[in-house]
């Protein structure tokens, strides 16, 4: 049986599959709070965590064979009072994803990051999801002998191609004119994703236009939205303001939270996928673009790298507007190129990256683990 156990499930802002009925959630310790007054976030999480852990070991009337746990690690020596095996996956360290700031939060930061380490290490499995984060993960924790595997995150591709997309501008509502060119940028409203540097491709975009091609181009930002995240509603405004300056007001759209329906809405009728966040740890969102047949334009760092191929199912750029404008403009002027390197891109995940392959490389590390169960018992 599986079950997922979380200290928070929002409706409106969680995969349609935990919410149908199809993926039974179990939400435990929401009570508890996210920050002590604005601060101390880290601490809370792993309380929280901790929490969860709790439930699972004592009162969740179940004793499962494998717990698979990801993120944040302190939970695992409190799984570990059951019979369980503890399958980690690191998205990235959680100690790297913390902002630098003053000597105080560094000596905050300084047991939870040792915790962090120590925990991390105790798992009977640590899975990667890339070789980017790899990398990072044995340059992080020293101390650690561990190798971890890497497991490359996929999609939903049959709830994607089952979907019936919406009209453009049913989703946008707007009307845009039948021969545009849309660019797409999905990601969360955080300032690590670099979406001020797709504005400002843009701005420059507008420079190496005719005027007649620029009338035709079209920006959407859509990007995961929380109003308890106060940095969601600072970035999106400061977004906002940013596109004003740049006079980009009438060709930009930004989006908040889109729905999954929305979202392949989107992917269905965007041209072109701009991915700005550098050294991103994987990036789901060009897989998702790569499926939809479109070619993306991404950071020549982190997972992209692994996931697009410069010049055949994309552009690697480095991050500089300038260059981001460049390669906008090759497929705004190069319609057969464009098609071609979408093509390209929808092959490649096919091959490496469909939900096909991700499920028989986890179904072999589980199967591994629950052998390994049975001779320990």
């Amino acid at each position: 049986m599986l079950q997922f156990v979380t200290s928070h499930h929002d409706p409106n802002h969680c995969f349609i599959e935990t919410k149908d009925g199809t993926l039974p959630v179990t939400v435990v310790g929401d009570w508890l709070p996210r920050h002590l007054f604005g601060l101390f976030y880290a601490l809370c999480a792993y309380i929280r965590m901790i929490y969860a852990a709790l439930y699972v070991v004592f009162f969740s009337g179940h004793k499962p064979d494998i717990v698979f746990c990801d993120q944040i690690s302190v939970c695992i020596p409190f799984l570990l009072m059951s019979s369980s095996k503890i399958l980690f996956y690191c998205h990235f360290p959680d100690q790297l994803l913390s902002q630098p700031g003053s000597t105080l939060k560094s000596l905050y930061r300084a047991p939870l990051n040792w915790l962090e380490e120590i925990t991390t290490g105790m798992a009977h499995k640590v899975l990667v999801n890339s070789k980017f984060t790899a990398s990072v993960f044995r340059n992080t924790f020293k101390s650690l002998k561990i190798v971890p595997d890497v497991l490359h995150p996929t999609m939903n591709t049959d709830f994607f191609d089952n979907t019936e997309p919406h009209q453009i501008n049913e989703v946008l509502l707007m009307e845009l004119p039948t021969d545009s060119f849309l660019f797409l940028s999905i990601n969360r409203y955080e300032r690590k994703k670099n979406l001020k540097l797709a504005l400002d491709a843009l701005s420059e975009l507008k420079r190496k236009l005719s005027d007649k091609e620029w009338s035709r181009v079209y920006l959407v930002m859509a990007g995961g939205y929380d109003v308890r995240v106060n940095e969601n509603v600072e970035h999106y405004a400061e977004l906002v303001s940013h596109a004003n300056r740049l006079g980009l007001t009438d060709k930009v759209t930004f989006l908040k939270s889109p729905s999954d329906i929305e979202k392949i809405s989107l992917l269905y009728h965007c041209h072109c996928l701009v991915y700005t966040p550098p050294n991103e740890h994987f990036g789901i969102v060009p897989l998702e673009a790569m499926h939809a047949s479109k070619p993306v334009i991404a950071a020549n760092s982190g997972g992209p790298t692994e996931t697009v191929v410069d010049g055949v199912t994309g552009f690697l750029c480095d991050l500089i507007p300038e260059h981001f404008a460049d390669a906008m403009m090759k497929y705004v002027q190069d319609e057969e190129m464009r098609l071609k390197f979408g093509e390209a891109g929808k092959e490649r995940m096919k091959a490496l990256f469909s939900f096909t392959a991700f499920s028989n490389q986890l179904e072999n590390i589980v199967q591994a683990l629950c052998e390994n169960k049975s001779k320990d018992n």
